[in-house]
C-alpha cells in the first residue's frame, strides 16, 4: 500500500523520476512482457519488503535472467510509472566473512572440480537418489512425485551461524508459512554433509531445535558414497577441515514432475524472499497484488 501512495503521489505532483538501490530474488522472468516478479527487499524510507510484478528497461536482456537469481538493480519511479533498470546477479561469495575459509573451500572446488556436464541444469530431471532420515527410514526423492520438493545441505556440528543455521531456518520459516500445504504439497529434505557424525539419532535432536516434522522435513543421512550422489549433481562441494566441513551453500528447489526448478546459490535471500519463491511454484498462477 505504500508504494501506491509513493506513486500517486509522484502522478499528481508530476515529480521528477526518483532512483532507489535494490536487491531482490527473482520469481519469475518473462522476456514477452519485459516484465519479472521479484520479491524485494526493504527499500527503508520508501517501502516494506514485497513481492512485485515490475516492468523492465527494454536494454536489458532478460534471457541473461532466471528465476532463483539473486539481483541489484535501480529501481526508478516516475510521475507516471515505476520500472527495473541495471540489473545484475548478485554472485556469492562463499564464506566472505572468513577469508581463510574461502581460500580452503576454493582449493577444495578447484580440487574436486564438478564437471559442469555432472551438474543438473534447470528443467533436467533429477534422479533418484535413496538415504535414510533421523527416524531410520529409508527415504527416497522418487517417493515425493507429484509434490514441491525443497533441499538443502548442511552439518550439525556448523558453528556458523549465517550458514547452516541460516540454512535451518530458512526451511523452518517455510515449515511455519506453509502448514497446511506440508506433506501434501511441499516437503523438506535436509542432507548432511557430514554422515561419519551425523547419524539418525544426532539429526533427530538437530531436528527437535528447529520442532522439524519427520512426517515431510526429513533430516538425511547415509553412506559416503550415496551422500556424494545426492549432492554432485546440484555441484555441492564440500570437505572436512580441522573439525569442521568447508562446504559451499545450496537450496534446491524440484517441481512436481522432478525436474529441477532452481539452484539457488549462497545465503543472501531472507527466509520470507525463499518462501515467496516456493510460493510462485506452488500457486504458478497467482499474481501479487499491491
Amino acid at each position: 500500500m505504500g508504494t501506491i501512495l509513493v506513486l500517486l503521489a509522484a502522478n499528481v505532483l508530476g515529480l521528477a523520476a526518483q532512483r532507489y538501490p535494490c536487491s531482490g530474488l527473482l520469481l519469475r522472468v518473462n522476456p514477452r512482457r519485459s516484465e519479472v516478479e521479484i520479491s524485494m527487499q526493504e527499500i527503508p524510507g520508501f517501502m516494506d519488503a514485497m513481492v512485485m510484478t515490475l516492468p523492465v528497461n527494454h536494454s536489458i536482456n532478460l534471457q541473461d535472467l532466471r528465476p532463483g537469481d539473486m539481483v541489484d538493480f535501480t529501481l526508478v519511479v516516475t510521475g507516471k510509472s515505476s520500472y527495473g533498470e541495471n540489473f545484475r546477479i548478485r554472485r556469492f561469495e562463499s564464506l566472505e566473512n572468513d577469508p581463510h575459509g574461502a581460500l580452503r573451500l576454493a582449493q577444495v572446488e578447484k580440487a574436486l572440480n564438478p564437471s559442469s556436464e555432472s551438474v543438473l541444469c534447470e528443467g533436467q530431471h533429477v534422479p533418484d537418489f535413496s538415504l535414510i532420515d533421523q527416524t531410520g527410514r529409508s527415504v527416497t526423492l522418487s517417493q515425493f512425485s507429484g509434490k514441491i520438493v525443497a533441499m538443502t545441505f548442511v552439518y550439525t556440528r556448523c558453528p556458523l551461524p549465517n550458514f547452516c543455521f541460516r540454512l535451518s531456518n530458512n526451511f523452518s520459516q517455510l515449515q511455519k508459512r506453509f502448514a497446511r500445504q506440508m506433506g501434501r504439497d511441499l516437503i523438506l529434505l535436509t542432507i548432511t554433509l557430514d554422515p561419519a557424525n551425523d547419524q539418525p539419532e544426532t539429526l533427530a535432536k538437530y531436528g527437535s531445535i528447529w520442532k522439524a516434522n519427520s512426517a515431510y522435513w526429513h533430516l538425511l543421512t547415509g553412506p559416503a558414497s550415496a551422500i556424494e550422489k545426492a549432492t554432485t549433481m546440484f555441484g555441492v562441494v564440500f570437505s572436512p577441515d580441522e573439525g569442521m566441513v568447508i562446504h559451499s551453500l545450496h537450496t534446491v528447489i524440484i517441481g512436481r514432475r522432478g525436474e529441477l526448478v532452481a539452484n539457488l546459490e549462497g545465503n543472501e535471500f531472507t527466509s520470507k524472499q525463499l518462501g515467496d519463491f516456493v510460493e510462485s511454484i506452488l500457486n504458478p498462477n497467482s499474481r501479487p497484488t499491491l
